[in-house]
């Protein structure tokens, strides 16, 4: 069960008893914020994209979507979300779970500078109805990554 996996993940930072089982599904952004009674934008969506073997992970605020000029002007290739049969082998994570910690090996962790314009955001915790709240440094320390990047742009 991957959410066990990211509870163990976090005890290293003694951040374990800080996840939040919630009584409905947290798979979406919508859902996710009404589950947790904020607003959208501070869900910290986590996006699985692969380009050729990679595994590319980002997160970002919850009232963005990937630019697809300045995906590819950062990685040199066409934006591609894992196929739905391949976000659980590839990430550890199911689909609408899928978070930054307690990841597979290898794969890429990004951190959108969206999330930074908040005190803290709701990242999930390995399942579609968990989520844990963290200051945008708490995020990059538990992530492990420290590539922030600007690949997103607001929601039309």
């Amino acid at each position: 069960m991957s959410i066990e996996a990211v509870r163990e993940y976090l005890k290293k930072w003694g951040a374990d008893g800080r996840i939040r089982e919630l009584d409905m599904s947290s798979a979406t952004v919508e859902l996710a914020a009404k589950a947790l009674g904020c607003e959208g934008a501070r869900i910290a969506k986590t996006l699985s994209l692969k380009i050729g073997d990679r595994v590319i992970i980002i997160v970002t605020a919850g009232d963005t979507k990937i630019d697809n000029k300045k995906y590819k002007q950062y990685f040199g290739a066409k934006a591609k979300m894992l196929q739905f049969d391949e976000v659980e082998p590839l990430t550890g994570h199911r689909a609408g779970g899928v978070c930054p910690f307690a990841l597979k090996d290898g794969a890429e962790v990004y951190l959108d500078e969206s999330l930074k314009r908040f005190k803290t955001v709701f990242p999930a915790c390995g399942s579609a109805n968990s989520a844990i709240e963290l200051t945008p440094e708490e995020l990059e320390k538990f992530s492990c990554s420290d590539r922030w990047i600007d690949v997103c742009s607001a929601l039309n």
